[in-house]
């Protein structure tokens, strides 16, 4: 393939702010930025739009009609064209608690399709997350309670083997025996995640200072901050290299709890995820989300008792909201590029505009954020 120049846009370069610039790529990967670079053999006007790195989701379990953790590889490919057409161009599929022999099948099929060549139009897999099945039972949410399983290390090193090495980012209730030893033996090689717990403050740091260093959805499936108690919330607040990821999508958390989380973590921190699940891209009907029957309804996602159960909003219009609820467009950007791929640890190869990086970009018009071209 030859050089390609995106032309006259204004590009959130270097993760940090937008600036009109010219952007040169060649054989999927940026080459150069400048303020005239006329030497491309294609041209790509963005005249009046905004030039994005492309989008990064590390939690999210299906979209369109389809399920990651389906062990079908044509529901992945799908699931990629429609993610890569709502601007993502990578994501982690999110695997739901299931028993040890159904996940290795998951993580098997996933890991395969990620390593074939396919055509252009789809997101691409850097990782795997496993939001099950390490989780504490009252606060399973949307997971089913009778697949939990306490943290094992070995458990963990064959799924990874099954997956290829795919496995980037692992949920973990860091109150349940095992929790500990799981991240002090594996944390160097994979990111844990505190999610779907009753930790209290003390049962939260002592995870983090084992080397976990992520929270899982902030605020839901978490015991509440307290003022004498903060919990996970209050341990993450203390950890400077903790991220804490955010859903957006208008049901999960309020725009005040949105506000708040800016405050305290700070744009360097968050990372906006859309944990969305099948019925994401569909209308009003049932689905199945784990194993379990789902209800959506309008911008929700409920199982037969009202527990939310994943969101039904992709990380595109999870990005778009947090600017509606308050948050400037260039932090809603960065935690939606540049900070999900720190927080697995694939910054050095994506998340931002820079030579050497991904030639990878998500083109909006400049007055509306409306999509005009994936690449």
């Amino acid at each position: 393939m030859g050089t390609t120049v995106l032309k006259n846009g204004l590009v959130f370069a270097d993760g940090e702010s937008f600036r009109r610039l010219d952007v040169k790529y060649e054989n999927g990967v940026i080459t150069a930025l400048g303020e005239d670079i006329t030497d491309g053999e294609s041209t790509v006007e963005c005249r009046d739009c905004l030039v994005l790195p492309g989008l990064v989701d590390v939690h999210m379990h299906g979209a369109c009609g389809k399920d990651v953790c389906s062990t079908d590889e044509s529901s992945l490919d799908r699931i990629a064209q429609y993610e890569f057409s709502r601007g993502v161009t990578l994501f982690c599929p999110a695997v739901m608690t299931f028993p040890p022999e159904k996940i290795s099948s998951i993580v098997g099929c996933i890991s395969r399709y990620a390593s074939k060549r396919r055509e252009r139009g789809r997101a691409q897999i850097p990782g795997i997350h496993l939001e099950g099945p390490f989780l504490n039972g009252k606060k399973c949410g949307a997971q089913k309670k009778e697949y939990i399983q306490l943290p094992d290390t070995d458990k963990i090193k064959k799924w990874q083997q099954e997956a290829r090495g795919m496995i980037k980012l692992i949920t973990i209730a860091p109150e349940l025996p095992g929790a500990l030893d799981c991240i002090r033996t594996l944390g160097d090689s994979i990111h844990f995640s505190l999610g779907h717990t009753c930790a209290d403050h003390t049962e939260a740091k002592a995870a983090l200072d084992a080397g976990a260093d992520h929270i899982t959805h902030l605020f839901n499936a978490m015991t509440p901050f307290h003022h004498r108690d903060t919990g996970v919330v209050g341990a993450a607040a203390d950890k400077e290299d903790c991220f804490v990821e955010l859903i957006c999508d208008g049901v999960h958390l309020s725009p005040s709890a949105v506000r708040t989380a800016f405050k305290i973590f700070g744009e360097d921190r968050i990372v906006l995820v859309s944990d969305s699940m099948e019925a994401a891209g569909m209308p009003d009907g049932e689905y199945f989300l784990g194993g379990q029957k789902v209800f959506k309804k309008g911008s929700s996602a409920r199982l037969e008792d009202g527990t939310l159960a994943g969101s039904v909003t992709d990380l595109y219009e999870c990005m778009k909201n947090a600017v509606k609820m308050g948050i400037p467009l260039e932090s809603a950007v960065r935690c939606a590029t540049l900070n999900p791929c720190r927080s697995i640890g694939i910054s050095e190869s994506f998340g931002s505009i820079s030579p050497g990086k991904g030639a990878h970009f998500l083109i909006l018009g400049k007055n509306d954020l409306s999509v005009k071209k994936v690449i």
